[in-house]
C-alpha cells in the first residue's frame, strides 16, 4: 500500500522498487473503456496510463470513472517490451502510483523504462 502522506516523488520511487522486486505492474482495465488514464496537466491532448506497483493500491481506485475496471497484473518484460514501447510511440505519458486523490508524477514511457531498467541492473 501506498504511504500516508507520501510525495509524487516518493510514490514514483516506491513503484520503482517494488516492481523490480516484485517483477509485476498492476493496471486497471476494462472492456470497455480500456486501462484507466486521466488527462495530463500538461496538455488536455496527452493521456496518461495509470500503473500501481501493488494489486491493493489499483483496487482501491476502483471507484466512480473506474468502477468496472478490474486490477491487471503485467509482467516486468511485458511492461518494459510491450506496453512502455507502444506508449512511447503513441506519446502516452505513465502515471506510476498514483495516489487516492490522483495525484502523482508523470513520466514519458521512455523515462520510465531506463529508471526499471537501471534499478534491475542494480
Amino acid at each position: 500500500m501506498l504511504p500516508d502522506q507520501a510525495t509524487p516523488q516518493e510514490n514514483y520511487e516506491l513503484f520503482i522498487r517494488q516492481v523490480v522486486e516484485s517483477g509485476v505492474v498492476w493496471g486497471l482495465d476494462s472492456e470497455s473503456y480500456g486501462s484507466a488514464h486521466s488527462v495530463s496537466e500538461e496538455s488536455e491532448d496527452i493521456d496518461v496510463i495509470l500503473f500501481w506497483s501493488d494489486r491493493e493500491d489499483a483496487l482501491s481506485h476502483r471507484k466512480e470513472d473506474w468502477a468496472d475496471h478490474e486490477p491487471v497484473a503485467i509482467g516486468f518484460d511485458d511492461f518494459i517490451d510491450g506496453w512502455l514501447q507502444g506508449m512511447d510511440s503513441d506519446g502516452v505519458l505513465a502515471g506510476p502510483n498514483w495516489d487516492a486523490n490522483l495525484t502523482g508524477l508523470e513520466i514519458s514511457a521512455k523515462d520510465l523504462a531506463d529508471a526499471l531498467l537501471s534499478e534491475k541492473e542494480g
